[in-house]
């Protein structure tokens, strides 16, 4: 998905008239700032643009349908970062898709200055997209997984 630049839409709006707005904020909803519902159509989007099921990124990620729906569907809010970036690597989300999914969800990008981050980042950037190869990762260089504790 290409970023639309806000001088773009701001020359949309220029030459707008009121009749036309409802077709301007349908055709660019995923570029406008839509409060909590902004990061369920990105991700909802997103992961429909590359093929992905909610019911794999759930699975995979490690959390029940029920929850990880009310997570994207941002009726729970979650302070775990890394389920968040979880559903990013399940569903094949680039870097600049990560971060912009986990600003959306008003978390911090992923930071090239920090270790764990910037391991998540190589991995994403080379297409590892299975937890348990970034976990490995991870674990040689002594950080955090990013995966749940099987119990």
């Amino acid at each position: 998905m290409q970023k639309k630049p806000t001088d773009e839409l701001n020359a949309i709006l220029q030459n707008a008239k009121p009749g036309q707005i409802g077709g301007y904020l349908k055709k660019n909803r995923d570029y406008l700032a839509l409060g909590d519902k902004a990061f369920y159509y990105y991700m909802k989007d997103t992961l429909e643009e590359k093929g992905r099921k909610l019911e794999e990124i759930y699975s995979f990620s490690g959390v029940s349908e029920s929850y990880g729906g009310q997570i994207l569907r941002m009726e729970k809010h979650t302070k775990n970062r890394d389920l968040i970036l979880r559903f990013c690597i399940v569903g094949h989300f680039n870097w600049e898709e990560t971060n912009r999914a986990l600003k959306l969800y008003k978390m911090s990008e992923l930071y090239a200055k920090d270790p764990r981050d910037a391991c998540i980042i190589v991995a994403i950037n080379n297409r590892i997209f299975e937890l348990d190869k970034i976990d490995d990762m991870l674990k040689k260089q002594n950080l955090e997984r990013l995966s749940v504790e099987e119990k």
